[in-house]
């Protein structure tokens, strides 16, 4: 038999034996949630465009706020209103305490053991405890301040060096610095090491470069891949998807190792960061602490603890600048509660409600997970008056929630104020709901809110031209800006605290 001939008929019998379980699937599912028609094998998957928050958005404003798609053979249920998600992650939250297994999960995700990637149960559980009490924990994060402020001040330290030499204002661009920032002081709390900036700020250039793009490779591979859905591109992995995540996975796990093991060694050892804590936890419970659940707290952290918070940074800012009103509020409250001639310091931020108003209202307008981490249910269960049967994925549009006008006043418009009624900060869901929201809110508020604060306080902004900042969404799970922001700064004389 030609090989033309063997996998024609080998495609021919996958495409009906797909059609026929679809068949019998549709048979047996009853009442589900609308959505709109399928093309056989593929599902909905023709209709997935990014920004996917978007194209759901569109489709239950069709549908209706619980919305059916197939992806693939896989059953998909979009949730888009506030009283549906308490539904979900109320009432039904342990049912739905699971992760659907894609293949980020098995091969960059150490075969789904992460604390993101992991089903629900004793191993999930044990992570979630060590995650709250020796990593994330009010005592921990207390520890590594002088880290954070240490970071935030270079910071400044560079945007006051790029416009010295400039009396008046100077073109600067936030994105690279916010990334800098963020992804050291993260690896500044788990290794010690810095490992963006200039050559002579990182530990080790060589393995810094690798670092970052192991980092940058990771980014680009999660996501919705449609072959992810379809077994029989898997079968032959067309596109390399599968080659992809090994070879990274591979690159990744042995440069976390030798993280570990420098720490083992004492050659990077200062007794103080997250991987020292851990290791030295090893040796009271070494059946917990072991360097692959070490390596997947480190992993889980510079994932979802950085480019989060970066991005969070520069679109507050660009709301900021395209409302100036606002801009000088918050600098008029930092004047008043702080002062004219003391920084803000990260214990200082709870005298500044309106910033923190501020950080709310940005991650209403632009959350950096719009569409959430998806969940999987472990049983059948209702939603809305629909059926939702065992092995369905749970997507929640944060984006769309965030913006629905028949929960929120003028929704659509950038007004920190709102946050002064009382109710209205526990409509946010930016960090998900649940036994699965993230545990690193606290970390991100601190981050944000310093960051913001210090910029605000040590410089003056305003637009390169009278048009406003271009707001349109990029590409990537964090909801990036589609244009990196480039703004007009003067430094402040309180910024001659930073140098001093």
């Amino acid at each position: 038999m030609t090989p033309l001939l063997y996998y024609s008929l080998l495609s021919i019998t996958f495409i009906i034996t797909i059609k026929i379980i679809i068949q019998i699937q549709s048979r047996k599912l009853k009442n589900l949630p609308p959505g709109p028609p399928t093309i056989p094998i593929i599902g909905n998957l023709h209709q997935l465009k990014h920004p996917m928050h978007h194209t759901f958005t569109t489709l239950s404003q069709k549908y209706g706020d619980v919305l059916s798609l197939w992806f693939g053979s896989r059953l998909v249920v979009v949730v888009s209103s506030p009283s549906l998600v308490q539904e979900c992650f109320n009432k039904n939250d342990i049912v739905l305490a699971n992760r659907p297994q894609l293949l980020a999960g098995k091969y960059i995700f150490y075969n789904y053991t992460t604390l993101g990637s992991s089903s629900y149960g004793d191993h999930w559980r044990n992570l979630r405890r060590i995650t709250a009490i020796d990593v994330l924990s009010n005592n921990r994060l207390n520890s590594f301040l002088g880290v954070r402020t240490d970071e935030t001040n270079r910071l400044i330290q560079k945007l006051l060096n790029d416009t010295v030499s400039d009396q008046g204002f100077t073109k600067v661009e936030l994105r690279h610095r916010l990334t800098e920032m963020t992804f050291n002081g993260m690896m500044m709390m788990i290794s010690g090491k810095r490992y963006y900036g200039d050559d002579r700020d990182v530990t080790d250039v060589e393995e810094a470069k690798q670092f970052r793009d192991i980092i940058s490779e990771i980014m680009s591979l999660l996501g919705a891949n449609k072959s992810e859905f379809l077994p029989f591109l898997r079968l032959f992995d067309l596109d390399d998807l599968t080659k992809r995540y090994k070879k990274i996975a591979k690159r990744a796990d042995a440069f976390l190792q030798g993280l570990i093991e420098e720490h083992q060694s004492g050659n990077q050892s200062n007794g103080d960061t997250m991987i020292d804590h851990l290791l030295n936890l090893r040796k009271s419970q070494p059946e917990y602490y072991s360097d692959h659940m070490i390596k997947g707290l480190i992993q889980a952290m510079l994932l979802a603890g950085t480019d989060t918070s970066a991005v969070t940074i520069e679109w507050v800012m660009s709301e900021l600048l395209n409302h100036p009103d606002v801009l000088n509020k918050a600098k008029e409250e930092i004047e008043t509660q702080i002062g004219k001639d003391k920084l803000i310091e990260e214990h200082d931020l709870s005298k500044l409600p309106y910033l923190q108003n501020i950080i709310n209202e940005t991650l209403r307008l632009h959350p950096p997970a719009p569409l959430s981490l998806p969940h999987y249910s472990s049983e059948d269960f209702t939603l809305g008056g629909f059926n939702v049967p065992k092995d369905t994925i749970i997507l929640t549009n944060v984006w769309a929630i965030h913006r629905d006008p028949k929960y929120w006043s003028d929704a659509s418009s950038f007004k920190p104020e709102r946050f002064e009624i009382d109710g209205e900060l526990n409509k946010l869901i930016a960090f998900g709901l649940g036994r699965r929201a993230c545990p690193g809110q606290s970390l991100a508020h601190r981050t944000v809110g310093l960051t913001l604060g210090l910029l605000i306080q040590c410089f003056e902004w305003k637009r390169e031209t009278e048009e406003k900042i271009d707001l349109r969404e990029g590409k990537g799970l964090t909801m990036p800006m589609g244009v990196p922001l480039k703004a007009m700064c003067k430094p402040l004389p309180i910024a001659n605290y930073i140098i001093s």
